[in-house]
């Protein structure tokens, strides 16, 4: 995803077995250009019958960049990349161990190669319930202990993990058993469009290149025409997000993919000038003193109904957003087992965010559109 990777079209000699070695430059002409634009954490380089997966940031500052050859059938990997781990493509079983990597797999018609993913209830798609309903994805436990022994048996092509560091005993076990694991930082993304493109990291390993880049254009495409669309307004409405969590109100911090969305939805978010990507950990006090004449408020995945938010705090009916009955949030789309589509996906349709904040402020540019994700509370 952003322009720091490593392009392995600077290895200038490979190594091929014939009746002996010889040397020869790995051939310019068979590669195809990198067309990863939003995206920081990874690349992609593809050559005859193999491609090059460059994976950074999987995590907050890491340091170490990871390298995954992906090799198609009958396709010859060069000694001098042999040392990195060597998936063979188009995979047919697959593990993937957060809910944002369902869409992906979704959206490239492959969720039927899903055989495990841990917190199964988590899971909103009703195509992938289905398949739960139908025992043809295994329950793995949790990703900070995932059930190996599971996993172990039934031999995944490749498993898509994440971490928050450098520390997950869990996927260094299962690589020690000699199974593949790739490390995937869709989470880690600073922008909308960043994160959604992490679908052409899937479309890598399915053999669907073209078609993620196909998805991924329409979405593209969308999202910036709603931008322009939110241009238009000739009011820009001040927001206050988020709500309190253990005596803290948590709330996006000015540089975070949140406040960037609303910042193109064209909204005046009250904390769009403070710097950082995680979230803002503040009193209620300190809140209060700066949005309670905030014209909409945005809660998290918490309430359903303005009842379970005063039953919760009663001071939330000091705010004019809750006077006003201005108060939006995404919680009640849920799946059967009560995952939030929200954070399934909505990283990888940030078009269908934009456009439903546009609504929620300049009801006026989009007439006749519903929201998707979010609901006024009642």
């Amino acid at each position: 995803m952003k322009s720091i990777f490593k392009t392995f079209s600077q290895i200038f000699v490979l190594f091929l077995f014939v009746q002996c070695k010889t040397e020869t430059k790995l051939d310019k002409t068979i590669s195809v250009e990198n067309t990863v634009k939003y995206a920081k954490g990874f690349s992609i380089e593809n050559y005859d019958g193999f491609s090059i997966v460059t994976v950074k940031n999987p995590w907050p500052k890491a340091t170490k960049t990871y390298t995954y050859i992906l090799k198609e059938k009958n396709g010859i990997v060069p000694d001098s990349l042999s040392q990195n781990p060597i998936i063979s493509v188009p995979i047919q079983k697959i593990v993937v161990t957060s809910t944002t990597h369902i869409p992906s797999l979704e959206m490239l018609d492959e969720e039927t190669r899903l055989i495990g993913f841990p917190n199964l209830d988590y899971i909103s798609s009703e195509k992938v319930r289905t398949l739960i309903e139908q025992k043809k994805i295994k329950e793995l436990g949790n990703n900070q202990s995932l059930n190996t022994e599971v996993i172990l048996d039934l031999q995944p092509d490749v498993i898509i993990g994440y971490g928050i560091d450098n520390n997950n005993p869990t996927l260094d076990n299962l690589q020690k058993s000699g199974l593949k694991v790739m490390l995937n930082g869709d989470w880690n993304e600073e922008t909308p469009l960043g994160k959604a493109e992490w679908i052409k990291f899937f479309g890598a390993i399915f053999g669907k290149q073209k078609k993620a880049e196909e998805l991924f254009n329409k979405i593209e495409t969308d999202y910036l025409k709603t931008i322009e669309i939110a241009k238009q307004a000739t009011a820009t409405p001040t927001v206050l997000a988020g709500d309190m969590f253990e005596d803290k109100w948590y709330l996006p911090r000015g540089t975070s993919w949140g406040s960037l969305l609303l910042k193109q939805a064209n909204a005046n978010y009250l904390w769009q000038e403070t710097t950082g990507t995680g979230s803002l950990s503040l009193s209620f006090e300190t809140v209060f003193e700066k949005a309670k004449n905030a014209d909409i408020w945005l809660t998290s995945g918490q309430f359903s109904t303005l009842k379970e938010m005063t039953d919760t705090n009663p001071h939330y009916t000091q705010f004019d957003a809750f006077k006003n009955k201005n108060v939006y949030s995404f919680t009640r789309k849920r799946g059967k087992t009560g995952g939030v589509l929200y954070y399934e996906l909505a990283p990888n349709r940030p078009d269908i965010v934009l456009k439903d904040l546009v609504k929620i402020l300049h009801p006026e540019l989009l007439v006749g559109y519903e929201p998707f994700f979010f609901e006024k509370l009642q």
